[in-house]
């Protein structure tokens, strides 16, 4: 091979040429494009000047402004809270009563799955509680028996 570039042929320069379509496609975006652009710039330069003008009278009435907006921030911020854990126990109730119901809701594997591991694993902690249970009253027969 050698290190020379290729020399294209006309007909695969116009083969490899975008078509009319894609040629409009790009014309299009590029117009919506620096039209929306355009507008950024004017919504950015508006928002600045209305803080320009605006700042003095936030400035003086700071003292009443800060308050109220941490007052609604909380108060909102409680609805928020309070509609997620209302929404939560709506959907936990609804869950529970699929599960009660036998309608098998999704996770109810994992959930019998992890009962009957507690529950082995409880009959095995009960089966050496009695063991040891029986092991301390032996040493304890053999304590006695000793005095």
């Amino acid at each position: 091979m050698s290190d020379r570039p290729r020399s294209m042929s006309t007909q695969e320069f116009y083969d490899r040429a975008p078509t009319s379509y894609l040629t409009v496609n790009f014309l299009t975006a590029a117009a919506i494009g620096a039209s929306l652009l355009f507008l950024a710039g004017l919504t950015i330069t508006g928002t600045v000047i209305a803080l320009i003008l605006a700042t003095p009278l936030l400035v003086l009435f700071s003292p009443i402004l800060v308050p109220a907006g941490m007052v609604t921030f909380l108060a909102a911020a409680g609805f928020l809270f309070s509609g997620g854990c209302g929404v939560t126990a709506i959907t936990l109730l609804s869950w529970v009563y699929g599960y009660v119901t036998g309608k098998h809701p999704p996770g109810a594997d994992q959930l019998d799955y992890a009962r009957m591991k507690i529950a082995d694993k409880a009959r095995e902690m009960k089966e050496r509680a009695k063991e040891y249970g029986q092991y301390v009253q032996h040493k304890a027969q053999e304590a006695n028996q000793g005095y």
